[in-house]
């Protein structure tokens, strides 16, 4: 199931998704890489727009094969959506309306109602750059297309966005309507959406001028929103805080909000957020008397909505200006704003604005006619909006408009003031203003209506008491909530950097993390080598990448513990000469690390003064040296070296006693498998010799009987030749005695041949056997005859047991290998039977059989009815020195070294064939290829010894023993 991008997140989900993506396979990576470009719409517009651009370019049809088409369809509309959103963030004009309104279209054509939703959302918030306020359809729409989706989230940020859209064309309506709908969150919604529902609470208590309330919730909800994503509310936030801080008649509380609005939206590059930013400051500065100083902010305003002359905020900044322009009375230039304004249409509160402007320009003038009829249509028009507080101005407006005329015969100023008087004291909680009252009694007084002009008076000086009173608690509360908000601030800004030292503490637990897990998986790579070579190569791999490690350098403690062997080293990528240092060189820093036990960092002299240095070598600033130790054992030092000063903190130093402690075992674990080596080849060589001399004794007893039933014929011959060679002397020899002696003779003679050619075959075995034995050369050989020789061999030992041994082995299959250690592995098994398959006084049948393979290979097959071998023995019958008859005559040596030679020198397998129920005896199977394979070395079936140490006072190179510092 796909994952619905969300609306926004918090700044920690963000980072988790970046993280998450750089590690993502392609094409599985694009749905990732697409909802953090949504998310980071308004938290980097350039990184969401390259980020977008380059899912758009990695949608190669190959990749768009791979991915269902829903998928690929919901992942073009939110890239489409991303960019839409940078765009009206940046204030760049282009045809996104209809592009946003197609997407609509397509995505509820698709059933896919969270694109939907989101397209209407962002419909809305491109509608007033058209002058078009009145969206509470298409974020109701969005609305129900979000419950169609199960999507919570969407569902109350859309109603919510509704309830503020209504809130500015008729505050009492959305007030009726929603009420404190938003004030109890549901408990399931996301973490980064409860700041924009909370933010409606502040928009209604300002709306219902507590100010005091919404100037406390704006500025709670600055860095929640900051968290979320949602940048252009947190400035909003901000804006709001100003407008209401003027309200309360505290300027410099305003000034110091807006300013901070205006970098923050300046460092976005968003063009309409600085215009708010710049309208409210300009007026903020109106209100302090800077005139041409708000002129100049109110004018870069209004360049900053000159793309989009038909928004509201345009609107609104030709306002501002109209109201300077009438406070430096420069009545002319006010009526041309404020006719603009008219021009635009809608925006009713802004067109009585632009009435009202209008009427107090053309007073200004002097064109008393004009500024009456201005002034009527704006009391009209307030009137049937019923915005009752704008018609007790207008009627103040109309009466000193009459009151300026030349006669007012019919008394209008004083009908006009006595109006409006009554339309405020049917406005709920509306206090008479002073100046009003005190017209009426300046009116009344005129009249002659001396009573009713002293009570209007006395009315007036209690109204002008309370509207100081009010100023002042104003001011007050200015400054009580200047101060909350400062300590909100302060504590929000302590917040903001206990989060960042937290999230640079997790990063720092992150970067210890990966690092150990880094290290852990070096370790194993390191402890695994039992060859030198393959060790120094991971070091020189690795180390790189963990240190800034331009030389790196093993020394080993010597054969006679007198001194320290460089054996491995680099510096800038070029191998090191070997290098000897003794142990009672005084300028060495690896001697005192190696006698000292102790790791050393060292900082070396910028000018190469320290005697440590070694002219001709890098110049090094920083070193580390860690002796290397398997307990209290001593194998050697290793050092890193870097030209930078002050290279190696706390965490590089954890690094390196890591390593240095891989390193250590890995060295200790090679060198005892080099002992390890040498031991098993004097045990192979044993067990050769020890094969060769029972071969050489089987061969002696055989050769016992035809010998000598050779030299009993031959004896026995002589003796009868001389018997008839005496009788032939003194003529008594008859000739049936000759004819019996030749009889004899043939018959000595042929007993003679045959035990001498038997010997003479025996001799030829032992002297083929012998040899393949002793010297591991490649020949052809017939695989029957190199049997039945070996067999011939071993025939005095095998019967002087009791045991007998058959061959069923087809004549033909020739092979070209080593006849050697082939005979050395069958000599093995038959030898292993007789020991540790047949019991003491009791006969054994052995059978070795073959059969050609199709592919080029023979399998042989060596049975006997022994004992046979428990599950238990059958894991580890080939391991190195495992026997179960330890001291009775079993070495361990036997079944490894043939499994050796089988599966290293002659290329084949050797193994155990798995019992068949309970039956004795036991079956090893050889698979053999009748082509053994080439050798790589040439060398004998093991591997050779590798050398842990280098002899004392091998040769030095000048100007480059061992790196920079020794």
């Amino acid at each position: 199931m796909r994952q619905a991008p969300a609306f926004f997140a918090l700044n920690a989900e963000v980072e988790a998704l970046a993280e998450e993506v750089a590690g993502l396979p392609s094409p599985q990576r694009l749905p990732a890489q697409t909802r953090l470009a949504w998310l980071l719409r308004e938290r980097d517009c350039g990184r969401a727009l390259a980020l977008a651009q380059q899912v758009e370019q990695a949608l190669s049809p190959a990749a768009c094969a791979a991915l269902p088409p829903e998928l690929l369809a919901s992942l073009r509309w939110r890239l489409q959506l991303t960019g839409i959103e940078v765009r009206r963030l940046r204030g760049e004009p282009a045809q996104d309306k209809a592009l946003a309104t197609l997407i609509l279209q397509q995505a509820e054509a698709a059933a896919d109602w969270i694109s939907a939703a989101d397209a209407c959302w962002i419909l809305a918030l491109l509608s007033p750059a058209d002058g078009d306020m009145v969206r509470c359809d298409l974020v109701g729409h969005g609305f129900e297309l979000a419950r169609r989706a199960g999507d919570l989230d969407r569902q109350w940020l859309l109603e919510c966005s509704q309830a503020r859209y209504a809130g500015l064309t008729d505050r009492y309506a959305a007030e009726a309507r929603w009420g404190d709908r938003f004030e109890h969150i549901d408990a399931a919604l996301a973490p980064a959406s409860r700041p924009l529902i909370e933010l409606y609470g502040a928009y209604r208590a300002m709306r219902a001028s507590k100010l005091s309330e919404a100037i406390q919730r704006f500025s709670a909800l600055i860095e929640p929103l900051k968290d979320a994503g949602n940048i252009r509310e947190a400035i909003t936030a901000q804006v709001n805080l100003g407008h209401s801080f003027n309200e309360l008649n505290a300027p410099e509380a305003a000034l110091e909000w807006t300013e901070r609005a205006l970098d923050m939206a300046r460092g976005q590059g968003w063009r309409n957020s600085t215009g708010i930013c710049l309208m409210l400051l300009g007026d903020t500065l109106r209100r302090l008397g800077q005139l041409d100083l708000a002129e100049q902010h109110l004018t870069e305003a209004l360049k900053c909505f000159a793309k989009q002359a038909q928004a509201r905020n345009y609107a609104l900044g030709l306002s501002y200006l109209g109201r300077l322009a009438l406070d430096q009375t420069r009545a002319q230039e006010a009526t041309g704003y404020f006719a603009r304004l008219q021009a635009l249409g809608g925006f009713v509160d802004l067109q009585m604005v632009a009435l009202r402007g209008q009427a107090q320009a053309m007073l200004q003038l002097e064109q008393l006619d004009e500024a009456e009829r201005f002034a009527q249509q704006a009391l009209q028009l307030a009137a049937s909006r019923g915005a009752g507080e704008l018609e007790v101005e207008l009627g103040l407006l109309l009466a000193r408009i009459a009151q300026r005329q030349a006669a007012d015969p019919q008394g209008l100023a004083m009908q006009y003031l006595e109006r409006a008087r009554e339309r405020a004291k049917s406005i709920a909680g509306y206090q008479d203003g002073a100046d009003l009252l005190n017209a009426l009694a300046i009116a009344y007084a005129n009249a002659g209506r001396y009573r009713e002009a002293f009570e209007a008076s006395q009315l007036a000086a209690s109204s002008r008491a309370q509207t100081l009173g009010r100023e002042a608690d104003k001011r007050l509360a200015s400054i009580q909530l200047r101060n909350l908000s400062e300590s909100a601030r302060a504590q929000a800004d302590y917040l903001g950097q206990l989060a960042e030292a937290e999230r640079q503490k997790a990063q720092l637990m992150q970067r210890n993390s990966d690092t150990l897990e880094k290290l852990g998986l070096i370790g194993q790579e390191l402890t695994r080598q039992l060859d030198l070579n393959s060790i120094f190569s991971a070091l020189s791999q690795h180390i790189p990448s963990l240190l800034d490690a331009r030389s790196f350098e093993i020394y080993l403690l010597d054969a006679e513990g007198q001194g320290l062997n460089s054996v491995f080293g680099f510096e800038d990528g070029e191998r090191l000469p070997p290098d000897h240092i003794p142990l009672n060189d005084p300028a060495s820093n690896a001697v005192r690390c190696a006698l000292e036990r102790s790791e050393l960092s060292v900082q070396l002299a910028a000018d190469g003064s320290d005697p440590s240095q070694i002219p001709g070598t890098m110049r090094t600033l920083s070193a580390l040296f860690a002796p290397l130790l398997i307990g209290d054992r001593l194998l050697g030092v290793v050092t890193v070296q870097s030209p930078l000063a002050d290279a190696y903190g706390e965490h590089e130093r954890m690094i390196f006693r890591t390593l240095n402690a891989y390193t250590a075992i890995a060295l200790d674990n090679a060198n005892a498998y080099q002992r390890l080596q040498q031991a098993q080849s004097q045990l192979i060589a044993q067990e050769k010799l020890a094969a060769l001399g029972a071969l050489v004794a089987g061969i002696a007893h055989e050769l016992n009987t035809p010998l000598g039933n050779s030299l009993l014929m031959a004896s026995t011959l002589e003796q009868r030749t001389a018997e008839v060679e005496r009788a032939a002397v003194a003529n008594t020899l008859r000739r049936s005695e000759l004819a019996a002696f030749f009889y004899e003779a043939r018959s000595m003679a042929r007993l003679i041949m045959r035990g001498l050619e038997t010997a003479a075959r025996l001799i030829t075995s032992f002297k083929q056997v012998a040899v393949d034995q002793t010297v591991e050369q490649r020949r052809d050989f017939d695989l029957a005859g190199m049997c039945e020789q070996l067999v011939a061999t071993l025939h005095a030992s095998i019967r002087k047991q009791g045991h007998q041994i058959t061959l069923d082995i087809p004549a033909g299959i020739l092979m070209n290998s080593f006849p050697g250690p082939f005979g050395q592995v069958l000599s093995n098994l038959i030898n292993n039977a007789m020991l540790h398959g047949f019991g003491e006084g009791r006969g054994g049948q052995m059978h070795l059989s073959a059969q050609l393979l199709k592919d080029g290979r023979v399998e042989l097959r060596f049975a006997d009815d022994g004992l046979g071998i428990s599950t238990a023995h059958a894991k580890r019958i080939f391991e190195p020195f495992f026997t179960t008859k330890f001291g009775q005559g079993g070495s361990g040596l036997g079944l490894s070294i043939s499994h050796n030679i089988v599966s290293s020198l002659l290329g084949g397998s050797l193994t155990l064939e798995p019992k068949q129920g309970q039956g004795p005896g036991a079956c090893f199977v050889v698979n053999l290829p009748l082509q053994a394979p080439q050798r790589v070395d040439g060398g004998a079936a093991g591997t050779a010894a590798v050398s842990v140490s280098t002899p004392a006072g091998s040769a030095q190179e000048p100007g480059g023993q061992s790196g920079s510092a020794i």
